[in-house]
């Protein structure tokens, strides 16, 4: 079953320097642009991340330092490929928790503010994991029939995360062919930042999800504690984060701004 696009969806995997996303960097991006008429852009791009990969990065992914050696850094191709994300609703294999909140670090050390709030996620993964918890190479033989050559290979992955999409549309008929259904039953939360430190409650409220306040209405924390913002923007928090929590900290300013001058 092919996809019922508005817009274009863009699938992408990434292969990194490990699972760190405040602190690993991209290796190699692999898309594929699924336009609304169903026609196709695909693109890979090796990236130099300006440090060592480590071995054991490489033997999951099969990269080396010399293979990037020679490759651009991501600032140097971060504005054409937000170009290329732009307008565009997003799809990927567990990435809803890695990739995008990867890609939006190296878009942020870029300088690229990349606009994500209209963005439709639909993450494979969680819908498999719903339907038939096992991994992509597991679901690639399910869905698909077919054996998956070249695991680990950003490219093969996200060719193999596109089709299993397509073949679980096939198979479950209680799966609605709208990417705004998709990207709803592919997330985990409600999140309001990539990383899940902000949640949103059943009335659209931000609820902080983490630490001593975990569970508390986020406007009331920041009004009755005002140096736990403080401590946010200085902490090790992904710049995602620091956003989100700055854009209720604004929020609150403005209201307390508006009250005085009634």
């Amino acid at each position: 079953m092919n996809l019922k696009l508005n817009r274009p969806i863009i699938f992408f995997d990434l292969e990194t320097t490990g699972t760190d996303i405040l602190n690993d960097r991209i290796v190699e991006i692999s898309l594929i642009k699924v336009n609304p008429d169903g026609t196709e852009l695909e693109r890979t791009r090796r990236i130099n991340p300006e440090r060592k990969i480590p071995a054991e990065a490489t033997a999951v992914h099969g990269i080396t330092d010399e293979d990037v050696a020679d490759e651009p850094k991501f600032s140097q191709v971060a504005h054409s490929l937000a170009d290329i994300f732009t307008g565009c609703d997003i799809g990927g294999f567990n990435s809803n928790r890695f990739d995008v909140p990867m890609l939006d670090q190296e878009f942020q050390r870029a300088g690229v503010k990349f606009d994500f709030t209209e963005v439709k996620f639909v993450d494979v993964q969680t819908i498999f994991h719903k339907k038939e918890p096992r991994n992509l190479i597991a679901a690639y033989r399910f869905y698909c029939s077919k054996d998956l050559e070249g695991a680990h290979s950003a490219n093969a992955d996200i060719r193999a995360t596109y089709e299993v999409l397509k073949s679980q549309l096939d198979k479950y008929p209680d799966l609605e062919n709208d990417i705004s259904f998709l990207s709803d039953y592919s997330s985990h939360t409600r999140n309001v930042d990539f990383m899940g430190r902000l949640i949103y409650d059943d009335n659209k409220r931000e609820i902080i999800n983490f630490g001593k306040y975990k569970g508390k209405l986020a406007e009331e924390v920041l009004l009755r504690d005002p140096s736990y913002y403080s401590w946010i923007l200085n902490g090790d928090f992904a710049q995602n984060t620091k956003d989100s929590f700055t854009a209720i900290y604004n929020r609150i300013r403005k209201i307390k701004k508006d009250h005085k001058n009634a």
